[in-house]
């Protein structure tokens, strides 16, 4: 890997193509470097693990409301398939993974990649699989696509943080998803470049979809930006331009929404220029993209962070004789979990017995309450309005508070394999003072946990979360078609489309399209 520094320049300074970070980016897209066995095996575990929360989300309402709107989007020459429907009912690509990308996230129970800032790098499938079955492309090409996809996006994930400027993560998305098209056309490295600053321009949004009452939007933002991204390329083959340097320019993305702050001096005359880089690393030419094989699956519909919580808890349950004698617990961990899902966060929303499944599943205090007592998770029941609302249940998640611990902040941003971790340190105590602590570093379902997800566990995931869903037929043929991805032709990957029996799907209720 090449270590980029990246700043703001002033206009004056010309900042050179080849020395911007987007061109560099493009150069990775265009590097035709084989992709490794093991990379390759790693993307097909992926798009089986998205068609799985895809298909057990099918029928929610965000899901129903963007499958709706892609449907007045049909086209049947050059269109892409929608989860549930028929594989020959094809609409525009970019309303595709607008759809496909909802019912992915919609659960919050696919891929993560964790560092300086988190993300969900499983979002770069829908667009580019949506490209790939428009423009006839064949399944090595989309290995190709979603290999770059990866790389890019984990690798800004490792360097930039967006969260601590309040900026939504798929502002990472978007110009990742952009490359990995522009990787699948074979486009040139000039289109390229310019689809990333499109991308990137046009996908910056802030964090309150995450923040205090979270909607449905949390499910459409990552969808939203695979939208962006293909329409960004769209334009840029056709030959328009964008913002540039939109990462290094003087009024870019760095220089007034994150850390490369330039302000005027006291009489507004002169630009002062913040020295400050971020240091992004990048595959050297000719170097393999493996950043997939760095992330890392959910066995529990729920933030990432809370993923080794859930198993501990289950852990923890075994040695409480009575739940109803527990006077509180406190939960030790990082900085980022004790703010973005902890009792840090000062949001009074994920207290609320009355709160949305989106919110709840932030919220690590009702989370950690519920897998204490039902020692299982489950992706629909253990967030229903009348589990949440449990007498039990709600006196027991108001005695949950987190506490940010320097060790496990730390072990949060570590760069070592060996001591990076997502858990925490849980104190239960009782009511006769005597207490309970266990700690858990890394979830069960970890490449380093008790039970690492190897291909047996994402297929047997999709057959749990589609179950009752489709037919055992359709689940057999799609799992066929997954696993034999490398072979697929051209023309041939409407085969990783998965369809519902007619007259399942519910229908949304009318809009504009």
């Amino acid at each position: 890997m090449i270590m980029h520094d990246v700043k703001v320049h002033p206009s004056r300074a010309l900042l050179k193509r080849e020395d911007q970070l987007a061109w560099k980016m493009a150069g990775v897209a265009t590097d035709r470097v084989g992709v490794q066995k093991d990379v390759a095996a790693m993307i097909i575990n992926r798009v089986i693990d998205n068609a799985a929360v895809a298909i057990a989300s099918v029928n929610r309402r965000p899901v129903v409301s963007a499958r709706g709107m892609a449907l007045g989007h049909a086209k049947k020459a050059g269109g892409a398939s929608v989860f549930g429907m028929p594989t020959g009912s094809t609409v525009s690509p970019e309303w595709a993974a607008w759809a496909n990308g909802t019912a992915v996230r919609e659960l919050d129970m696919h891929d993560t990649f964790l560092a300086a800032d988190y993300s969900h790098p499983g979002d770069n499938i829908p667009p580019i699989l949506a490209v790939a079955q428009a423009m006839g492309r064949s399944g090595r090409d989309f290995l190709r696509g979603a290999a770059t996809g990866y790389e890019l996006h984990i690798d800004l994930v490792r360097a930039i943080c967006l969260h601590e400027h309040r900026v939504d993560h798929i502002a990472h998305l978007c110009p990742a998803a952009a490359a990995g098209i522009g990787t699948l056309l074979s486009l040139k490295q000039e289109v390229i470049f310019q689809s990333i600053q499109q991308a990137l321009h046009t996908s910056i949004s802030f964090r309150q979809s995450r923040k205090g009452e979270i909607s449905s939007w949390k499910a459409y933002a990552p969808a939203h930006a695979g939208k962006l991204a293909i329409e960004a390329v769209d334009r840029c083959m056709r030959g328009e331009g964008a913002p540039s340097p939109i990462y290094e320019g003087e009024d870019s993305v760095i220089g007034w929404v994150l850390s490369g702050r330039t302000q005027a001096d006291s009489r507004g005359r002169k630009t002062v220029f913040d020295p400050v880089y971020y240091h992004v690393p990048l595959p050297g030419v000719g170097e393999a993209k493996r950043a997939i094989l760095d992330s890392y699956t959910k066995e529990h519909s729920a933030e990432y962070q809370s993923q080794a919580l859930i198993d501990l808890a289950f852990r923890m349950r075994e040695q409480v004789a009575d739940l109803n004698t527990i006077e509180k617990v406190i939960i030790h961990t990082s900085h980022h979990t004790h703010y973005v899902i902890g009792t840090g966060a000062q949001d009074p929303q994920k207290m609320d017995p009355k709160a949305s499944r989106e919110t709840l599943d932030h919220s690590i205090m009702y989370i950690f309450a519920v897998a204490l007592q039902d020692g299982c998770w489950h992706h629909v029941d253990s967030y229903a309005p009348k589990r949440a609302a449990r007498r039990d249940t709600v006196a027991l998640w108001q005695k949950i508070e987190t506490r940010e611990a320097p060790e496990w902040t730390e072990r949060y941003h570590s760069r070592d394999p060996d001591t990076l971790a997502f858990g925490g340190r849980v104190e239960i105590v009782m009511r006769d003072g005597s207490t309970l602590v266990d700690e858990m570093a890394v979830a069960n379902a970890h490449p380093r946990g008790a039970r690492p997800f190897a291909r047996e566990q994402y297929v047997n995931k999709f057959r749990i979360m589609t179950d009752g869903i489709i037919t055992p037929k359709e689940s057999t043929r799609f799992l066929e078609a997954a696993e034999n991805l490398a072979a697929l032709g051209a023309g041939e990957m409407g085969q990783l489309n998965v369809s519902l029996p007619r007259g399942a799907l519910l229908d949304a209720k009318p809009g504009i399209f």
